[in-house]
Formats: structure tokens, sequence, C-alpha cells
């Protein structure tokens, strides 16, 4: 056993950015969209945190959520030119990677994923349309409509004027309204609407298919080119695609397959597993009342369900 006293300035450090790591991870993942390169980015910000901390003759750090923060989302702006490389390569449409919790609010384990529902986490729709923000503009779009962060505070986060900050949140606003209504529908119709959905697509009932999809309905697979999905490589469009694609791939991939039932991102959604083995996840996506489902996103991409049980 060793006699070395402890280090109160690395425990404090350490207590410190345990203080803000679920915050951390959740703006960092709502940025980049991924649970590994969050990961890294988290244990990069620890990284930078300890040695500014443990350097020689250091000045006390005022606000070291601030501080931390500022780390974080430098650190994953640094990261977008690797994602975007990534990105380019990917078979079929990317899909952000799903947070599960489950549906019930109760304690979960203590790890990465699950940090972030606790803290705050937009929906996999929402995320979609951050995708396709500029970089800068997804950060200053989460950390100002999410987070709730001051355009002046930004602006010392990214280093940028408030004015060039308040332009960037203008822009991302009216990007993201545009192609997102800002509606919300209330946990139990989600959930009864997924129910209906995937028994109209487990069984193959076309009629019932019709009836529950929106006429602009978008269907989006994402398998990585590791595993088979129902929409190929590009988003599939329209209601009558879209039922009769469900319709037709019932009888084979429907059948041997257990229904749980999960929050994904913090909306109400299903997990589909193939004995053990989870084979996706599918998260709907509704129009204004509620009653017909205009998105559907299924994640199938094994990599991307490695943390789902």
């Amino acid at each position: 056993m060793s006699d070395t006293p402890p280090d109160p300035v690395a425990n404090t450090a350490t207590q410190v950015f345990n203080d803000h790591r679920e915050l951390l991870f959740s703006i960092v993942y709502n940025m980049l969209g991924g649970v590994a390169d969050t990961e890294d980015v988290v244990q990069e910000t620890w990284l930078s945190w300890t040695a500014r901390i443990q350097a020689p003759s250091a000045e006390p750090i005022d606000n070291p959520r601030a501080y931390l923060v500022r780390i974080a989302v430098n650190r994953a702006l640094a990261h977008q030119a690797a994602i975007s490389r990534r990105r380019v390569t990917y078979v079929g449409p990317w899909l952000p990677e799903p947070l599960v919790s489950p549906l019930t609010v109760t304690p979960v384990p203590d790890d990465a994923a699950d940090a972030a529902v606790r803290a705050e986490t937009v929906s996999m729709a929402l995320l979609v349309v951050l995708e396709t923000l500029t970089p800068l503009e997804r950060g200053v779009f989460v950390l100002h409509e999410v987070f709730g962060y001051a355009h002046t505070e930004i602006a010392e986060i990214l280093g940028r004027s408030p004015s060039a900050i308040r332009q960037l949140a203008h822009r991302a606003r009216e990007h993201v309204h545009a192609r997102r209504p800002r509606y919300e529908p209330a946990p139990h119709v989600r959930q009864q609407v997924t129910e209906r959905f995937l028994a109209a697509a487990l069984g193959g009932d076309l009629d019932a298919l019709l009836q529950i999809l929106a006429p602009e309905v978008t269907l989006w697979s994402d398998g990585g080119g590791k595993a088979h999905t129902a929409g190929g490589l590009r988003p599939l469009h329209g209601r009558d695609k879209v039922a009769r694609l469900f319709a037709a791939l019932a009888p084979r991939s429907g059948k041997g397959l257990d229904v749980v039932y999960r929050r994904v991102n913090g909306d109400p959604s299903a997990l589909l597993f193939a004995g053990d083995t989870p084979y996706a996840v599918l998260v709907l996506d509704l129009t204004a009342d509620g009653k017909q489902v205009c998105g559907i996103y299924t994640v199938a991409n094994p990599d991307k369900l490695s943390h789902v049980n």
C-alpha cells in the first residue's frame, strides 16, 4: 500500500470535473451526434483541465463551469473536420447515435450515454436538422437554444464578437425552424402511435400503414453498410413508397423480432431485438396534430447499437 498522502488539488479538480461531466457530455453530443466522438472530446477536456490545474503557479479559475464548457465546445469544433471526412465515405444515410434510457423515470446507471439523457438531449429529428447547419451555427444553436447561454457568454466561449454570435444564432434558428416546426407531441401520444405503426409494419398491413403515414413521410435508414436496412442508400420519401416497402419486408424481416419500448433521445421509441442482439432502434416523428407519422428513423448499424441493451 502506498504511503503517499492524497493530493487535495487533484482531488478537488476531479470532483469539479465530475460535477460538470453530464453537462459537457450533453453539449458535445448535441454538437457531434456520436457517443464515441463525444467521449473523446470529454476526455480531451479532462486532460486539458487537469494540466491547467496542476500547472506550477497556476492562477485560480474563478468560473470552472465556464472554463470547462469553453474547452469542450472548442474541442468539439476542432473534431468536426475529421468527422466530416468520415461522413463522406459513410454508406447510406447517417443518423445520430441513439441515446437509450428507460421508458419510465427511474434511476439509471452512471455511464456516459445515460448521463446525457439525464441532462439535456434534443430529439433524433432535431439532431438530423442540426446536421444541415455549419459546425459554428450548430454550436451556437445548441448553446443558446438548448442550454440557454446568452449571446455574450457564447461570444466568450467561441472568441467571437456578440454581434457575430447574434447573427449566427439568428441564421441557425431560422434554418432550423423552417425545417422543424416548434411543437412536441405528448409522450403518451408518441407511445401510442409508435405501437400502432409497429403493429402495422411488422404485420405487413398496407391499409393500416397508409392510414398512419403522412403523405410527406420520409424514411431514414442507417445501416452504415454493415446491416440490412429498409430504406436503402437514400432517404425514401412519400407515403405510398414507404408503406409498400414495409408491407413487402414484413414477411421476412418482421418475424423473430422482439419489441421493447424505451426512450431514445428523450422520446418514447422502440428497440427491436433478434434474440439478445439489438437489431434496430426505431424513432418516429409525428405531424403537428400527433395523428400521423411524418418521419421514420431506423438505426441498425451495429457500431451505433453497441451500448443498447
